[in-house]
């Protein structure tokens, strides 16, 4: 299936597109940016992923020059949870409820909505109890500014308290063909129907040079790129993969491998490269 149902009742199209990479300074680069942005919803892109982290709301203010009005059908999540609070102002892992609810407030402006339909806790802070974190959020999300309640890069314990406290609705972690640390928390989700939002879908230097990856690409005359993106929209089907880049070409060789099948021989050899690498 090419479509997900994020929290039960949110369709996406699941091969979404992260922003991250996109350059956000003034001049040609940011041009190309708001025209990749852009791009990416024409080709039907529904699920954009951003970060108050990204340049201090910069790529969320990219988003909104590039796509605001937003269409219908489209989602952009964002993610808080990580402050410039450290000695130097360095980013550091800020969890506290009000640092919390301040940066939901700020991104409800910068994003022009009055409700974030998927917000992310960018990561769990060690030095703030987890109840208090997610129970913030839970309240934002009862005061109507939240929508669904997303975490990321957490452990399979992590997540099932979090669920004691409020219902997920996403996973955000680390997780690619040739990195399946996350294995246990992609099969808990895969379990609950909670949405798994791979960052890094695709390691090139590690599976864009691996022989096996490139053999079932020639065999399918795709790229290694759409062979790794192909792996994991098949993987499982709550994985919603979301390949970033500020290029227009690569955007969509990613899209195109929504529609890439891999024959179940071919599968096997890249589900065995995980045990081999």
């Amino acid at each position: 299936m090419n479509a997900f149902h994020i929290g039960g009742d949110l369709e996406v199209r699941r091969l979404g597109f992260g922003a991250m990479h996109l350059p956000t300074e003034p001049g040609p680069a940011r041009e190309n940016s708001l025209a990749v942005a852009r791009r990416a919803v024409e080709l039907g892109v529904t699920l954009i992923d951003t970060a108050y982290m990204y340049g201090g709301g910069a790529n969320e203010e990219l988003l909104v020059e590039a796509l605001h009005p937003y269409p219908d059908e489209l989602l952009v999540t964002t993610k808080v949870g990580v402050a410039r609070s450290g000695p130097s102002g360095e980013w550091k892992l800020d969890g506290r409820p009000d640092v919390l609810r301040d940066q939901v407030e700020r991104a409800l402006l910068r994003l022009r909505v009055e409700r974030i339909e998927l917000l992310q806790l960018h990561r769990i802070d060690p030095e703030t109890p987890l109840a208090d974190q997610v129970g913030t959020l839970r309240d934002l999300r009862d005061e109507g500014k939240i929508g669904r309640i997303g975490l990321s890069e957490v452990t399979v314990d992590e997540l099932d308290r979090a669920r004691g406290i409020v219902d997920i609705a996403s996973v955000q972690n680390r997780y690619n063909l040739l990195d399946r640390e996350h294995e246990p928390v992609l099969a808990a989700c895969t379990a609950a129907g909670i949405a798994f939002l791979p960052w890094r879908p695709v390691a090139w230097g590690g599976s864009g040079a691996t022989a096996e990856v490139a053999a079932v690409a020639a065999e399918l005359d795709a790229t290694p790129t759409q062979v790794a993106l192909a792996w994991l929209l098949g993987h499982s089907p709550v994985v919603l993969p979301i390949p970033g880049t500020a290029r227009l070409d690569h955007l969509e060789e990613n899209v195109a491998a929504e529609h890439l099948q891999l024959t179940p021989a071919q599968r096997d050899r890249l589900d065995a490269l995980c045990e081999a690498a």
